[in-house]
């Protein structure tokens, strides 16, 4: 099968450069409405069986339009959402940030051991993604957009997925509504297609510059 795995349109909160990952969370901006408005004409040209979104507000938002467009009613699954921040929850500052990425990108080398401060460690982040892919796969569709996180997306993708390069991730941005596209299966595998790193309506799209905590790259 193929999962788009899908960022979620811009937030006010990203536009702050504010570390916010609890539930229900915030909604969108008017770019990210236009972001998640222009999804469609971005998927355009791909099957697209079942769409699968976050607990948080802000992924139902954006895959709403793609709903409409292809008369599918959007499956809201558990597991699917952002990396909780733990004592870093609605940080602002770059540092924070900074501590917020190293900490996830370790759990895709493998150092799941290591938590979050005040927060879970990457056994529980990965084991809850893992469970939702698998999930979403258990229904049999071909092909399934799932509307997601930055942190989540960048840190199973370079965790679980063949032929990604973490380091390249860790300081590569994913801007909201970008795309990174897998495919293969839970028990099989899961190999990259493609990773387009911004919006896929177009760089039209694209943010001005703002320190964006879960889509921005670690500094080396």
């Amino acid at each position: 099968m193929r999962l788009l795995l899908l960022r979620h349109g811009q937030t006010p909160s990203n536009v702050h450069g504010l570390l916010d990952t609890a539930n229900p969370g915030p909604g969108l901006t008017r770019l990210g409405e236009r972001q998640a408005a222009a999804v469609p004409h971005g998927l355009r040209d791909r099957r697209v069986d079942a769409i699968a979104v976050s607990r948080l507000v802000r992924t139902s938002l954006t895959g709403a339009p793609l709903a409409r467009e292809r008369g599918i009613e959007p499956m809201t699954v558990d597991g699917l959402h952002e990396i909780e921040a733990g004592e870093l929850e609605m940080a602002g500052a770059h540092e924070a940030h900074q501590l917020y990425l190293s900490t996830v990108f370790a759990w895709a080398r493998g150092d799941v051991d290591r938590a979050m401060p005040g927060g879970s460690d990457g056994h529980a982040f990965l084991g809850r993604y893992d469970r939702a892919v698998e999930q979403i796969a258990a229904r049999g569709w071909d092909s399934v957009v799932v509307v997601s996180h930055g942190a989540a997306i960048r840190t199973w993708v370079s965790a679980r997925v063949a032929g990604v390069d973490v380091d390249h991730v860790e300081r590569t941005t994913l801007a909201n509504t970008g795309l990174v596209e897998i495919e293969g299966d839970p028990v099989s595998g899961w190999q990259l297609v493609a990773w387009t790193s911004d919006p896929i309506g177009g760089t039209e799209l694209a943010a001005p510059a703002a320190d964006d905590p879960t889509g921005e790259p670690v500094e080396d």
